[in-house]
C-alpha cells in the first residue's frame, strides 16, 4: 500500500514553496517597515522561585536555560553532552499542542507510530520509548496495556524535555532511545495572574481552559495555582468521540529565606467512545489490497476505553549558605483503565465483505506507583578550582493488576458496509488476568569537574537493585532480581570559544527481560550502550541554541530462542540465549530559539541506520529520516499585534512485510510524506488574543502500521482550530 508518487512530488513542491515563503517573510516584513516605529507587546518574564531557572513560562522563547533530565546536575543545553530538545510553553501555545503525542510528533529525532486510535509507540534512534518522566520521576508504562498515557494533557505542564540516547543515570531500567520528561507548572507568581481560553475546531471540537496563580498571604510567601481543562470532540473516524477532563492544584511556601516547600495534585480522565482496537485490514480475502476511506472504523457503537490518572507530589528543598542544596521528593501515581472493546481480524471478501471475525475484550487495569527521592548537590573546591557534585537516593515501587471479562465472539458480518451496529456481548464477571510488581532502589552520584576554564568532565554512576515478580492466568509465577546493577555515565565538554563547544559522552541503560536459558536461569538484562559526539553552539546570550550530534547505540544480551523447551516447565517454556543485539548509527542536527527579535524557530533533521546482529534492517516501520520545522514571527505591523507561523513535519518511507491470505509475503509501506501546519495570532488588546491553527494543510493521507497483524490506522486529515485567550 504505497501513497501516490506523483501526488507526493506535487506536495513536496507546494511544501517547499510554502516554507521558502515562511523563511523570507520576516526579512520582507522588516524591509517594508524599517522606517516605521514599532510598538511591540510587553513580554513578561515570570520568576520561578528558588532554583527554577529552567521554567519557560513568560519567556516567549523556543529554548531554555537549564535542564536536569540527563544528569542530576543543572546544566545549560550547551553544557550537556547529549542531544536535548526542550519544547517550551511558547511553542506549545503557538502550535496548539494539547497532548504528549502532539509534542512528540514534532520533536527532532522522535517519531510516533499511531497504530490504533488510543495506543501508539514512541520511538527514537530506532528503539522504543517505554518510559515517561514527570518532574524527573520515571513512570514506566506497559504499552500494550495503555491507560491513556499517550493522551496525557499538556495543560498542567510548563515544558517537555527530551534527551535522546541512553539515560540510565536518571531512569535506571529502560531503553537506549530517549527520556521524555514532563515538567509541571509551578505556583511561583507573587501577583494574581492567569489565563482563560475557549476553543472550537474541526469535528465539533470544544475546549475550555483556565490557569490561575495567586499569592495566598499578604507577605506572598505562600502561593497557589489551579489549572482546569475540558475538551470534547467528534472525529474524522466513524463512531469515535473524545472527552477529557483535567484538574491541577499546587502551592509553594517559603518556610524561610532558604527553604521551599511545594506540593500538588493532578487528575486527568479520558472517556473516548468508539475507539479502534486494532487497525484496518490491508488485504482482501483474494489477496488484493484494500483501499479504505480514512473515516473507516472497526469499532462498535458500545465500545468504551475509559482511563484516569491521579498524581500527588511533594518537594522540600533547602539551600545552605555554602550554596549546597538538599531536596527530598515524594510522588504517588494511580493510573486506571476500564475498557469494553471490539477487535476485528481476518481478511474480508472483496464483494460481500464477509470473512472477518469479531473478538470482544474487556479489561480493568490499575497501576500504582510510589517514588521517594533524596538528593544533595552543590559546589566544592579542589586543586584551586570550583567543581560541582550531586548525590542521591531513589526508591520506586510499582504494582500492576489486570482483570478481564469473558465474552463470546463470532463472525463480524459485512465489513464493506460496517456501521458499528455489531451487538454488545453478554460480559462475564471480572476474573483475574495477571499482575506484576517492580521495585527499584538506587544510589547515584555525578561530578562536573572544572579541569580547565574551557574543559569540563562529567562523571556519573548509578547502582541499582531491581526486582520484578508476577504471574498471569496462563503461566507460572516468575521472579527476577538484579543486585548492584552498575550504570556508568561519562561526558566531556570543551569550549572552543564563547559560542561553540565540542563534546563526547558514553551512557548505559539496562532492561530486564522475562526469558530464561535452558537451565531455567533468567538471562541478564539487555544492556544499551550509547556513544555520542557532537558540536553545540549558543548565541545571543543563550537565546538561540544549536547542536550537531553523531551517535552509535548497541544492545547486548538480547534474548533469542534456541528452539528447545526448558525441562519441567508447565506449560512448556521456550529456552533463550543471550546474543549481541541491534546497532543504531546516525546523526541529528537541531537549531532552536530566537533568530532575531520576535522571530522564533525550531528546526531539526535526523537520520539513522538500524541493523540486527546479522546485519539485517529491523524496526522498518520506524522512519529512518525526519525533518521537524516550525517558525513563528511577530510582524512589525499593526503595532506588533500579528504573529504568523508555520512548519513541516516530514518523515521518510516506512514499511514492513506481511503474509497475504494466499500465503505469499508482501511488502506493506508508504512513501515519505510531509504534514504542513500554519498558525496566526492577533492581539486584540494586551490581554485578549485570537489564534488560528491549521494542521495538515494539504490534506496528506498517512497512516501507522501494526506489522504483527497486517493492519493500518490513518492519521488526521486537514483540520483547524480557533482559540480565544484572555490573560490577566
Amino acid at each position: 500500500m504505497q501513497l501516490n508518487t506523483s501526488t507526493n512530488n506535487r506536495f513536496k513542491i507546494k511544501t517547499l514553496t510554502l516554507m521558502v515563503g515562511l523563511a523570507l517573510l520576516p526579512a520582507l516584513s522588516w524591509a517594508a517597515e524599517q522606517d516605521k516605529e514599532v510598538v511591540l507587546p510587553t513580554v513578561t518574564v515570570t520568576a520561578a522561585g528558588q532554583d527554577l531557572g529552567e521554567s519557560t513560562e513568560g519567556t516567549g522563547s523556543y529554548t531554555t536555560g537549564q535542564t536536569r533530565t540527563s544528569t542530576p546536575l543543572s546544566m545549560s543545553l550547551r553544557e550537556t553532552p547529549q542531544a536535548v530538545t526542550v519544547v517550551t510553553q511558547q511553542r506549545i501555545e503557538d502550535q496548539h499542542f494539547l497532548t504528549i503525542t502532539d509534542v512528540l510528533n514534532s520533536v527532532t529525532g522522535v517519531s510516533v507510530n499511531q497504530y490504533e486510535t488510543h495506543r501508539a509507540q514512541f520511538t527514537a534512534r530506532g528503539f522504543d520509548i517505554n518510559a515517561l518522566m514527570i518532574d524527573g520521576v520515571p513512570t514506566t508504562w506497559d504499552q500494550p496495556w495503555s491507560s491513556g498515557e499517550i493522551m496525557s494533557s499538556l495543560a498542567i505542564y510548563d515544558r517537555v524535555e527530551v534527551v535522546r540516547g541512553a539515560t540510565g543515570l536518571m531512569t535506571g531500567a529502560g531503553d537506549p532511545s530517549a527520556a521524555v520528561n514532563l515538567v509541571h507548572k509551578r505556583a511561583s507568581s507573587k501577583e494574581l495572574s492567569g489565563t482563560a481560553s475557549l476553543g472550537l475546531g474541526s469535528w465539533n471540537e470544544r475546549r475550555a481552559m483556565f490557569d490561575v496563580s495567586t499569592p495566598v498571604n499578604e507577605a506572598r510567601t505562600v502561593r497557589a495555582r489551579v489549572v482546569g481543562e475540558y475538551t470534547a470532540s467528534d472525529s474524522w473516524i466513524d463512531l469515535l468521540k473524545e472527552e477529557s477532563k483535567t484538574i491541577f492544584a499546587t502551592f509553594e511556601a517559603d518556610l524561610g529565606p532558604s527553604t521551599l516547600l511545594s506540593a500538588g495534585y493532578s487528575w486527568q480522565e479520558n472517556e473516548p467512545e468508539g475507539s479502534m482496537w486494532g487497525g484496518l485490514p490491508v488485504f482482501y480475502a483474494d489477496g488484493s489490497r484494500t483501499h479504505w476511506d480514512r473515516s473507516k472504523s472497526t469499532s462498535a457503537d458500545w465500545v468504551r476505553w475509559q482511563s484516569s490518572y491521579q498524581n500527588y507530589f511533594a518537594n522540600l528543598e533547602h539551600r545552605f549558605d555554602n550554596a549546597w542544596t538538599v531536596k527530598a521528593t515524594y510522588s504517588h501515581g494511580d493510573r486506571r483503565a476500564d475498557s469494553r472493546l471490539l477487535y476485528l481480524s481476518g481478511a474480508p471478501d472483496k464483494t460481500t465483505g464477509l470473512g472477518m471475525y469479531a473478538f470482544p475484550g474487556s479489561y480493568k487495569v490499575r497501576t500504582k506507583q510510589d517514588d521517594f527521592g533524596l538528593q544533595a548537590n552543590g559546589p566544592f573546591d579542589l586543586l584551586g578550582r570550583t567543581h560541582e557534585a550531586a548525590v542521591g537516593y531513589v526508591n520506586s515501587r510499582q504494582q500492576f493488576n489486570a482483570d478481564s471479562r469473558a465474552a463470546a465472539g463470532g463472525m463480524a458480518g459485512d465489513f464493506n458496509h460496517w456501521d458499528g451496529s455489531y451487538p454488545e456481548p453478554a460480559w462475564g464477571p471480572l476474573s483475574y488476568y495477571g499482575d506484576n510488581r517492580i521495585k527499584q532502589e538506587a544510589l547515584y552520584g555525578a561530578l562536573r569537574l572544572n579541569v580547565t576554564d574551557p574543559l569540563k568532565v562529567i562523571l556519573g554512576l548509578r547502582v541499582t537493585n531491581y526486582e520484578r515478580s508476577g504471574d498471569d492466568a496462563f503461566s507460572s509465577p516468575y521472579r527476577m532480581e538484579f543486585d548492584h546493577e552498575l550504570t556508568p555515565y561519562a561526558g566531556i565538554v570543551y569550549d572552543l570559544n564563547e559560542n561553540y563547544s565540542v563534546y563526547a559522552s558514553y551512557t548505559d541503560i539496562f532492561q530486564p527481560q522475562q526469558v530464561r536459558d535452558l537451565s531455567g536461569k533468567y538471562l541478564d538484562p539487555i544492556v544499551g550502550k550509547s556513544t555520542e559526539v557532537g558540536v553545540k553552539g549558543a548565541f545571543f546570550e543563550g537565546r538561540l541554541n544549536a547542536s550537531l550530534s553523531a551517535f552509535r547505540i548497541k544492545q547486548d544480551n538480547l534474548g533469542q530462542s534456541i528452539g528447545l523447551v526448558i525441562p519441567g516447565t508447565v506449560p512448556p517454556e521456550t529456552a533463550y540465549e543471550a546474543s549481541s543485539g541491534a546497532t543504531s548509527k546516525g546523526f541529528e542536527l537541531e537549531v532552536a530559539g530566537e533568530v532575531t527579535r520576535g522571530w522564533n524557530v525550531s528546526a531539526g533533521y535526523s537520520q539513522f541506520k538500524l541493523k540486527d546482529a546479522d546485519g539485517e534492517d529491523i524496526n522498518t516501520i520506524y522512519p529512518r529520516k525526519l525533518i521537524r520545522l516550525f517558525t513563528s514571527y511577530r510582524l512589525p505591523v499593526l503595532d506588533g499585534a500579528l504573529t504568523v507561523g508555520g512548519g513541516v513535519d516530514w518523515q521518510s518511507e516506512t514499511y514492513t512485510y506481511a503474509v497475504n491470505p494466499q500465503g505469499a509475503t508482501e511488502r506493506i509501506g508508504q512513501n515519505d510524506y510531509a504534514l504542513v501546519n500554519l498558525m496566526a495570532r492577533y492581539a486584540i488588546t494586551r490581554q485578549l488574543s485570537a489564534q488560528l491553527n491549521v494542521n495538515n494543510l494539504f490534506d496528506e493521507a498517512h497512516y501507522g502500521m501494526f506489522d504483527a497483524y497486517s493492519q493500518i490506522t490513518y492519521g488526521a486529515p486537514r483540520n483547524a482550530s480557533l482559540t480565544v485567550n484572555y490573560k490577566f
